[in-house]
């Protein structure tokens, strides 16, 4: 089984919840319910990124999801170049710990250019143990 789903959200603080709900809906409606708390948890973190880092003025940010026999794929694209990094929050941060989560709870994650203009910042889960996909 193969299987692929997308939806723009614009630029505004609420989309983030938006963007989790999305991803968790898709989930149940595949079946899919393994992984869902920790891809739920980094489309979070990757749409927050994206609308605090990665959108220029007047455009939004696409979530991407795409399941096979083994691994679910969820993609968040962008309108900016800029490559993210994680980095190493102290304990007295408010921030700084998005990449670090995604890299922590899932199965590989990394950036590519996106054409015509910005990138895509993508994250992977192997299936659960014992859960079919």
């Amino acid at each position: 089984m193969t299987k692929t789903t997308q939806r723009f959200f614009e630029a505004r603080p609420e989309s983030v919840g938006q963007a989790r709900t999305f991803t968790t809906e898709t989930l149940a409606e595949w079946g899919l319910p393994g992984r869902v708390e920790d891809v739920r948890l980094c489309v979070s973190e990757l749409a927050t990124n994206a609308l605090a880092h990665g959108t220029a003025p007047g455009h939004g940010f696409l979530v991407k999801l795409d399941v096979d026999e083994e691994v679910v794929r969820m993609e968040v694209h962008d309108s900016r170049q800029q490559q993210p990094e994680a980095r190493r929050a102290t304990a007295t941060d408010t921030s700084g710990r998005g990449l670090t989560l995604v890299s922590a709870l899932a199965d590989g994650w990394g950036v590519e250019d996106r054409t015509p203009f910005g990138k895509i910042v993508w994250s992977c889960f192997k299936a659960a143990e014992g859960m079919t996909l």
